[in-house]
């Protein structure tokens, strides 16, 4: 798989959950799998390292022990319930620096996260590192585009744009021009379920799309949007004509299956130049 023989025992992924770690793992199997204490393994069967946000710095010493230059974080990070009495001495001390970046927003919290890692000699990759494959280029995969699709998409570009300028969400619905709902914090799918139950917004055959794309000013190397299988039949369902994402800029899990999907649904997939 493309992208899988650069990437050996030096890196370690820590991971979330969903799909996405999985994929990882797959494509660089000797890269050290660490996890939330408590939360499943990606791929059942291997051996993962456990740790916990307040003993950060004894993670990044066992890491550096194992010989590990580098990081890649993946899949849905939930913020942690924090126990006050877990914090090493060490770890207490970044606790104001930590609390400080996740009170400013997401954005902040995942660059604080990726600040850390590399103060402590740590290069971060993004999952596109190891599989190049994942992030598709601009283009019409599969489907049918009209002009009205485009116009559509344009909006939601924009609407996006100024979402995530003020760290809100990566994603907005437009149909024949009127936005009909946005990403916050419940997320994509609760994005589009809004928009399958309030369809009456915009009756009639499949029209509308679902646009996604990073943060104007992101590190894309940590949280880039995603879409999958699951994300085509939610589009499906909502009565879209097609999902429309900034080209080179969101992660395609399970390519062939979310094509298929889309090819079956009867709407487009459209990679969009910024």
């Amino acid at each position: 798989m493309s992208g899988a023989g650069a990437i050996g025992a030096e890196t370690a992924l820590i991971a979330g959950q969903g799909s996405l770690p999985a994929r990882l793992v797959a494509a660089a199997p000797e890269m050290l799998v660490c996890v939330p204490e408590g939360a499943p393994a990606p791929v059942k069967g291997i051996g993962v390292l456990h740790f916990r946000v307040e003993r950060l710095v004894p993670l990044f010493d066992a890491l550096a022990e194992r010989g590990i230059t580098r990081v890649c974080l993946a899949g849905a990070m939930q913020r942690p319930k924090l126990e006050p009495e877990m914090f090493d001495a060490r770890t207490a001390s970044l606790v104001p620096r930590l609390v400080g970046a996740m009170q400013a927003g997401d954005d902040a919290t995942l660059r604080a996260v990726i600040g850390l890692f590399e103060e402590f000699g740590f290069e971060v990759i993004g999952a596109d590192a190891i599989c190049p494959d994942l992030v598709p280029v601009e283009g019409l995969i599969c489907g049918t585009l009209t002009e009205e699709d485009r116009a559509d998409a344009e909006r939601a570009a924009e609407i996006v744009s100024a979402l995530g300028a003020v760290d809100v969400g990566q994603g907005a619905v437009v149909a024949r021009g009127l936005c009909l709902a946005v990403e916050a914090l419940p997320g994509t799918d609760a994005m589009l379920d809004f928009v399958a139950a309030h369809r009456a917004l915009a009756p009639g055959a499949k029209t509308g799309v679902f646009f996604k794309a990073p943060k104007p000013g992101q590190d894309r190397r940590i949280d880039l949007p995603a879409i999958g299988p699951n994300t085509v039949a939610k589009a499906a369902a909502a009565g879209l004509a097609g999902i429309v994402f900034e080209a080179g800029g969101v992660l395609l899990i399970d390519r062939d299956a979310t094509v298929q999907a889309a090819e079956a649904a009867g709407i487009f997939l459209w990679g969009r130049s910024a």
